[in-house]
């Protein structure tokens, strides 16, 4: 069974490599977790900003029994250049290319939805620990008659 995927884009023309990446990462996420019912991304730019370039927005909404996964993430320099080293970081912020790659706030986006579905499922089977109840004594007041 396929995934029902559907992707719109805001203030942006539509891409085919983004929409056939898209797809193909939607797909890889139905091998975590076969119960998701739909899928709805949004790839938008919210400002036109030309100067500083264009910055991208995703927003993933996965439909599974019992909840909704949302996950939202926008472009910014330091997350594409965590794992950098001080040079490489000050190498990476001369090429503004990668603040404003798409690329890497979809896999971003994807990476946490992955996450969140993980857990959602570790929870559906119950191998998340829950802690039991403690009670504690209350201290009664003798009433002085």
């Amino acid at each position: 069974m396929t995934l029902p995927v559907e992707i719109k884009f805001r203030h942006m023309r539509p891409s085919e490599w983004i929409d056939a990446d898209l797809r193909k990462r939607a797909e890889k996420l139905s091998t975590y977790c076969q119960r998701i019912h739909s899928c709805h991304v949004v790839v938008e730019i919210p400002h036109k900003h030309h100067e500083t370039g264009n910055r991208f927005h995703v927003s993933l909404d996965l439909v599974v029994p019992g909840e909704e996964i949302a996950v939202t993430r926008s472009a910014n320099l330091h997350a594409s250049t965590k794992h950098l080293s001080e040079q490489e970081w000050v190498k990476a912020y001369e090429v503004e290319g990668m603040q404003k790659d798409i690329r890497v706030v979809i896999r971003d986006t994807f990476d946490v939805a992955r996450r969140r579905l993980q857990e959602y499922e570790r929870r559906r089977r119950g191998e998340i620990k829950t802690h039991q109840r403690t009670f504690r004594a209350r201290r009664l007041e003798r009433i002085a008659s």
